[in-house]
């Protein structure tokens, strides 16, 4: 019986257009990073070229509980048209960066920057918004096929987005009106079609949806949150590299960063209204979801994002081939996210998939800490794929847990805290493995550090070629990424134990909006 406001067609074309911007947010993440060697070429822009993904990263995941609130005060919809628009003016924009040359003095790298900032506000309100749209037209027993779908878009984009990103990058330069376009451009152009499209299904075809909230803004709290994480980010992101772990700009950020922390959690204790409000940590769903979401999202971070580098400079392959070579990973994840989602509504039980796929991964990491260097490609790329298998639940169970376990009128802050601790799990995550790294190939005698080996793979990519290491560097390389398999594998053993602690709560399977079942707190 269906005791929703929505008739089926309106949730069909609903979930239509979620697909469209889900997609959309999950490309971008994706599709630029084989573009950059290009885009470097282009803008000359090569001791600029982390800002790229950092300026989207800061930008996207502090918004992130923001544009949840706001979709809690003022209605999904309207959130999720106006992150549409910003997320197609930052796309069109960020095509156009460096076409006419440096304009008012800003050189075109640094134009791209601003630009993926301005992609990155919007592009923090398409994830957050369209699984909280989900929450409002389905219970949690049947969210849980939808959520594994959307799950399995963010696999699929991971598989395509670095394909798409190289066609265009490699044959889409074209002459338009006498005027060469660069094929790079297109990885930004292709968001516009998907952006009108998703916009025009969004605002013609999307029902009203209730309001789950009312009050005004906690405009402090909104400014604190952002004080305190932009230039913790930023640290993570370009600490160990751009600047020292100990130098004045490090030790400045962090202090500011624990400031702003600390009155953000002050001003939340006090308002009517909070951003983040201090109830939900109180509920042991919400904390521990929200943790092992991080844990898991830490270790993963960590253990891909030196694959490539292992794979171009440990073993000799191509850009192309190691792309190719992180496909068993994401058709893994497509599996496992998709299969997890059908379980879990069928079944109406969460936890002991989060404690399958965990399994898997930590599976999955300690092969790669231990046989890494070892096995050629074939096998390695079956790792890949328990790895992949393992991060499958995590994609929507956590969140799912969460959304069952507060009330409805926090469904749009509940989503955004699981994606936004989840991010910044990530960002700690690569922060951490690359320090990790750095040190171990210090303490062997290495002389580069992750940038210096960064910008070897990315000279030979823009030549077509091999990245050509000598062999004391090689065997330093192997033994560094495997500390940081090692280290991750454990960060994935803290993430199942903390998956033990989550309540069990049965998944609500009728009225989507209504209050949530309170069961007590099972003994694990």
């Amino acid at each position: 019986m269906n005791d929703t406001p929505f008739t089926d067609a309106e949730r069909r074309l609903t979930l239509g257009a979620l697909m469209i911007v889900f997609l959309l947010s999950a490309l971008d993440q994706t599709i630029v990073s084989t573009a950059m060697p290009r885009i470097i070429a282009d803008l000359h822009g090569l001791t600029l070229y982390s800002w790229v993904t950092t300026a989207y990263l800061l930008t996207s995941t502090v918004m992130v509980p923001i544009w949840g609130k706001l979709g809690d005060i003022y209605g999904r919809k309207p959130i999720l048209v106006i992150g549409i628009s910003i997320f197609l003016a930052g796309s069109w924009l960020s095509g156009l960066s460096g076409e006419f040359g440096a304009v008012l003095g800003v050189s075109g790298m640094v134009q791209l920057i601003l630009f993926r900032a301005l992609q990155g506000i919007g592009g923090g309100a398409l994830f957050t918004t369209a699984f909280a749209i989900i929450a409002d037209l389905y219970p949690p027993r049947e969210r849980g096929k939808f959520a594994g779908i959307f799950g399995s878009v963010f696999g699929l984009a991971s598989v395509l987005g670095p394909l798409i990103g190289g066609y265009f990058t490699d044959h889409g330069t074209v002459q338009l009106g006498g005027h060469l376009v660069a094929g790079w451009r297109w990885v930004f152009y292709v968001n516009l079609p998907l952006s009108l499209l998703s916009l025009f299904m969004v605002i013609v075809k999307m029902p009203a949806l209730p309001h789950q909230r009312s009050g005004a803004v906690d405009v402090l709290g909104a400014a604190l949150l952002i004080a305190a994480f932009v230039p913790l980010l930023l640290v993570l992101s370009l600490g160990g590299h751009s600047f020292a772990w100990r130098a004045p700009q490090s030790l400045g950020l962090f202090a500011l960063a624990a400031v702003a922390l600390t009155l953000f959690i002050h001003v939340e204790n006090r308002v009517s209204n909070p951003i983040l409000p201090p109830h939900l940590f109180k509920n042991r769903t919400f904390s521990t979801a929200n943790l092992a979401g991080f844990l898991i999202s830490m270790a993963f971070m960590g253990v891909v994002m030196f694959l490539p580098l292992y794979l171009q400079l440990g073993m000799g392959v191509t850009a192309t081939t190691s792309g190719l070579t992180m496909l068993p990973l994401m058709g893994g994840l497509i599996v496992g996210s998709t299969l997890a989602g059908q379980l879990v509504s069928k079944t109406g039980q969460y936890r002991p998939l989060m404690l399958v796929g965990a399994s898997l991964l930590l599976v999955g990491v300690s092969l790669l800490a231990f046989f890494l260097g070892q096995v050629g490609l074939p096998v390695l790329c079956l790792m890949l794929l328990v790895v992949g298998l393992g991060l499958g639940p995590g994609q929507s169970l956590f969140n799912i847990a969460t959304q069952n376990a507060v009330e409805p009128r926090d469904i749009g802050v509940a989503t955004s805290s699981n994606q936004f601790f989840r991010q910044i799990g990530s960002t700690v995550g690569a922060a951490l493995a690359g320090a990790l790294l750095t040190h171990r190939l210090a303490s062997l005698g290495g002389s580069m550090d992750l940038g210096a080996l960064q910008g070897l793979a990315i000279k030979a990519s823009l030549s077509g070629g091999h990245a050509a290491v000598d062999s004391a560097l090689h065997d330093a390389l192997i033994h560094a990424v495997q500390g940081v398999m090692e280290a991750g594998a454990l960060v994935v053993l803290a993430g199942l134990v903390t998956i033990l602690f989550i309540p069990v709560l049965p998944l609500r399977s009728r009225g989507p909006m209504a209050a949530p079942v309170l069961v007590k707190d099972e003994p694990v």
